[in-house]
């Protein structure tokens, strides 16, 4: 934690491998995981004259793309539209450990024929996003993009170790990442994934430390790296974007702040910057706590302030289950045991508190009940939608294959023995069958527990479609992250 440039508190324990006992120190390398993002913007920034200079090169990335394509603006503030590559894979049989590295990730970017939504419009989070556009400035420079990293921003700023450290398999200095708990026991993570632009950046604490004071040196000069990263962004109508170039804008006690979080199977990692009181936060765990609450934690402590309470209340007449029409994604909405409420639309699920008006809200999202009607807000993505409620779930009668056309990718759905299971199938492999979940009628989830990347994209929403007649025609695939992809029952095309 730094202040003024200063450090307060730099402090390292524990075991960076605890099977070769070797200690953790303020030198040890630590796997960021997203804080990428922002390097790789920042290169973006310095390394090219004007971004726009590498809309060309993605254009060549995606050959089928139908339609208004993205640039790499929208590419730094996650507004591209494009579907997540992580989630995409799953649906393309990705077991759950496997290789993945530049083969498949190329393979997929480059069939891409559509996208969730217009470029410029939302916000939705998409990892591949800066894997394009690490790639793009390789293609732009002729220099490879840790050549470029290395000699363009980590030596100027004193980042003495920082490199690209792509493959996660291992670090170079033989730090491991920790999966388990206390109690049940810890073991290595296993990880074989090659990452670039959106997560592969290496770095110690003291080159965390060497950042923040970079960002409070350079603080007033209005054409410095961080105040061109950090500074306003907007949706092409206008509307303020809480993320941009890597950075999530948010406000934490009462104060903005802007920074963001990493993680992969085993590490944990968060960093923040609160200009208004020169204070900087890195939290870097290589377990699975939650860095984001833990630096939050020390941001109040170093501003002498209590973190508020979650306000509680009755549990509000609309619980329930609902679709979101415009994403096509189920939305269930239930009550926490300490009188929150739980929603279940996103990557993960948000817990929101209960105000006064009878509305639940929090720093993401906000649910409330107009002329009987529930409008969900989603700020941050540029996006509110009346919900739909969803009727009670009926009939099972939706067993068969499906074939996606768009993704050359099959969905299997089996009854065994009464209960229904269903499972992805592609390029990447064959995916493990998973019970499916009845939401409402003719509306599944598909829950992927664990995947490629360091959380599952969330669970599937299955909504199955009939003809006049009642007999199931296809289904609809989709996750915040990955949504909007059509199935068809794949006997109808083998005839």
């Amino acid at each position: 934690m730094l202040r003024n440039g200063e450090a307060l508190i730099r402090h390292a324990w524990g075991w960076a491998n605890a099977e070769r006992r070797i200690p953790f120190t303020p030198r040890t390398l630590f796997r960021m995981c997203s804080i990428t993002k922002q390097f790789t913007c920042a290169l973006v920034l310095d390394a090219v004259p004007e971004p726009s200079d590498l809309d060309g090169w993605l254009r060549e990335r995606m050959p089928f793309m139908v339609g208004a394509q993205p640039c790499a603006l929208h590419l730094c503030h996650n507004q591209s539209g494009l579907r997540d590559y992580w989630a995409v894979a799953m649906l393309q049989g990705a077991p759950v450990e496997s290789p993945f590295g530049d083969a498949e990730a190329a393979r997929l970017i480059g069939a891409t024929r559509s996208l969730q939504f217009a470029p410029g419009t939302r916000y939705s989070y998409c990892n591949q996003n800066f894997r394009l556009l690490s790639d793009a400035l390789q293609e732009a420079t002729g220099r490879s993009f840790a050549e470029l990293l290395r000699t363009r921003i980590f030596e100027p700023i004193g980042m003495e170790s920082a490199a690209v450290t792509a493959d996660t398999r291992a670090m170079p200095d033989g730090t491991e990442g920790y999966e388990g708990t206390k109690e049940s026991g810890f073991r290595a993570a296993e990880n074989r994934i090659i990452w670039t632009g959106d997560a592969g950046l290496g770095a110690t604490l003291d080159d965390m430390i060497a950042w923040e004071r970079h960002i409070d040196a350079t603080r007033d000069d209005p054409h410095a790296l961080y105040g061109r990263l950090s500074a306003p962004v907007t949706f092409a109508d206008g509307a303020p974007a809480s993320y941009g170039f890597g950075l999530s804008r948010r406000i934490e006690l009462g104060r903005a702040v802007t920074g963001h979080g990493g993680a992969l199977r085993g590490w944990r990692s968060h960093r923040l910057y609160v200009p208004a009181e020169r204070l900087s936060v890195v939290v870097l765990f290589n377990h699975l706590s939650d860095a984001h609450e833990a630096a939050v934690d020390l941001l109040a402590a170093a501003l002498g302030e209590d973190r508020p309470r979650p306000a509680t209340g009755a549990p509000p007449a609309w619980l329930g289950a609902y679709l979101e029409p415009q994403t096509g994604l189920a939305t269930r909405i239930d009550a926490t045991p300490n009188g929150r409420i739980r929603l279940r639309y996103g990557h993960a699920a948000e817990t929101l508190d209960i105000s006064a008006d009878g509305s639940a809200h929090n720093d993401n999202t906000r649910l409330r009940l107009v002329a009987a009607q529930l409008h969900m807000d989603r700020a941050a993505e540029n996006h509110s939608s009346v919900l739909t409620p969803l009727e009670p779930a009926g009939a099972q009668d939706v067993t068969g294959k499906y074939l996606c056309n768009e993704l050359a990718a099959e969905l299997e759905i089996v009854d065994a023995g009464g209960a229904l299971y269903g499972a992805f199938s592609g390029f990447l492999g064959q995916g493990r069958m998973e019970l499916l979940d009845p939401i409402g009628q003719d509306v599944w989830a598909l829950p992927c527990p664990r995947a490629l990347d360091h959380t599952p994209p969330g669970d599937w929403t299955i909504r199955f479609e009939r003809d006049g007649a009642g007999t199931v025609t296809g289904a609809e695939a989709g996750c915040w992250l990955a949504r909007g992809l059509k199935y068809q029952v794949k006997q109808d095309l083998l005839f």
